[in-house]
């Protein structure tokens, strides 16, 4: 038989190999603290983890950070958000970060991993809790509960996990205030009617996304208009909104277009209670920058004003289509920023600058009136809202959708504690 020499380096390294001295740490050996998370890490927060070559999140210099106080006492008041502290095993936790903060890689690596897995699942409850009567145009915006590694994801990539965590970043900014509010009121003993239309305020702006999301916040309530993106608020306007006869509704749409020297379709109301009387005065249609029109169709002819039945109109007998013409008067002021929805609600300029003054800024028809709208234009286009032409209807498309959400916080923080804006709508009760 031939003998077979075997290099004597390779019976080296077989031998090595055989004796385990290469395999995997053991159970009883020391490990780093990125070795015991990849030991320990389980399912999709094994999968975040793993993304970033299971370096910790929650610990920093091999300690775990001032972060998990944060959220455990987020946890110790889950009851704020109509969630049980005992659903997140607050006290072990405690324990645990306790226990990590000794030093040995392996419990904090435990902490580590049990505080993702807690924040992941208290997240989700707080995105999955709301009944709140919104109206969803676009079904993407109704709130789903987060996959653990999203979660994970994004508070990784928000450029400070600190601020993150302690500002709730992944919570709307109404929410957070709102929360303080609920939590003030509790420790005053305010009454139970205070507790519940605070609860009913702060469910409302539990449907919210955060600052992170490109996304605008229009309050019925209060009149107010914010923006917000990269984890900033933008800008923050006073809106005029809808008359306590004509309320805003509660939407929630993707805000696709803007439409540059906009005609005013007038309601059949007004023309019947505000166009038709001055008509019947003497005053021409013409001088009210408004014309007739045979329909409401995309294609309508336009009607001679002297051949229209003004006194049926005005008595309510026959309907009218008017349409008001661009310019410095035009209601729509320059430009309507257009969500697609059946109620005929959408954003737009205004030359009727006092009302903005007011406190009470419920005027409208259920459109929002804005008090920039250059600003909020800029912000949407990326640049200044320019025409080219006198063209009525110009439309100009957003590069990206940018969702809006309508809603109505009554909830107010007082110098003694807690009050409420006038119920306008009547929505507290």
């Amino acid at each position: 038989m031939r003998r077979v020499c075997i290099p004597r380096f390779l019976i080296l390294l077989l031998a090595v190999f055989w004796a385990g001295w290469i395999s995997p740490a053991r159970a009883d050996e020391p490990q780093t603290l990125t070795e015991a998370i990849r030991a320990q890490a389980k399912g999709r927060v094994k999968r975040f983890y793993a993304e970033r070559g299971f370096r910790p999140l929650w610990a920093s210099a091999g300690k775990i950070g001032p972060e998990a106080d944060a959220l455990l006492g987020y946890l110790k008041a889950a009851d704020l958000d109509g969630l049980k502290p005992s659903a997140y095993k607050v006290e072990d936790l405690g324990a645990e970060i306790a226990d990590a903060r000794a030093g040995d890689p392996r419990s904090v690596a435990r902490a580590e991993l049990n505080l993702s897995n807690a924040f992941t699942r208290y997240v989700g409850d707080l995105r999955d809790k709301s009944r709140v009567p919104m109206t969803y145009l676009d079904a993407q915006l109704k709130p789903k509960k987060p996959k653990a590694d999203m979660v994970l994801r994004a508070a990784a990539l928000s450029g400070s996990f600190g601020n993150y965590v302690s500002s709730m970043g992944w919570m709307s900014p109404h929410y957070v205030r709102l929360r303080v509010l609920l939590a003030r009121a509790e420790a005053l003993g305010s009454a139970d009617d205070t507790l519940r239309r605070l609860r009913l305020n702060l469910d409302r702006a539990r449907i919210l996304p955060g600052p992170w999301t490109h996304h605008i916040v229009v309050d019925a309530a209060s009149g107010r208009l914010w923006y917000y993106q990269a984890g900033k608020q933008q800008g923050m306007m006073r809106v005029v909104v809808g008359k306590p006869t004509a309320p805003t509704p509660m939407l929630a749409g993707m805000l696709q277009y803007a439409i540059l020297n906009p005609y005013w379709n007038v309601p059949v109301d007004l023309a019947q209670t505000l166009i038709a009387p001055k008509v019947l005065k003497g005053e021409s249609l013409k001088a009210q920058g408004i014309e007739a029109l045979s329909d409401w169709g995309a294609r309508p002819t336009r009607l001679d004003p002297t051949v229209i039945n003004w006194p049926a109109v005005a008595s309510g007998a026959q309907e009218l289509r008017l349409r008001q013409l661009p310019g410095g008067a035009n209601s729509m002021g320059r430009v309507k920023f257009m969500f697609p929805n059946d109620l005929g609600i959408y954003l737009h300029d205004t030359p009727d600058r006092a009302l903005f003054a007011k406190d009470n800024r419920h005027f409208s028809n259920g459109c929002i009136r804005l008090e920039d709208a250059d600003a909020l234009g800029k912000w949407l286009l990326g640049k200044p809202l320019r025409t080219a032409s006198k063209t009525p209807e110009q439309p100009v498309p957003l590069s990206v959708p940018v969702p809006v959400y309508l809603t109505y916080f009554t909830a107010t923080a007082t110098k003694a504690g807690v009050g409420f804006l006038d119920d306008v709508y009547g929505r507290d009760q």
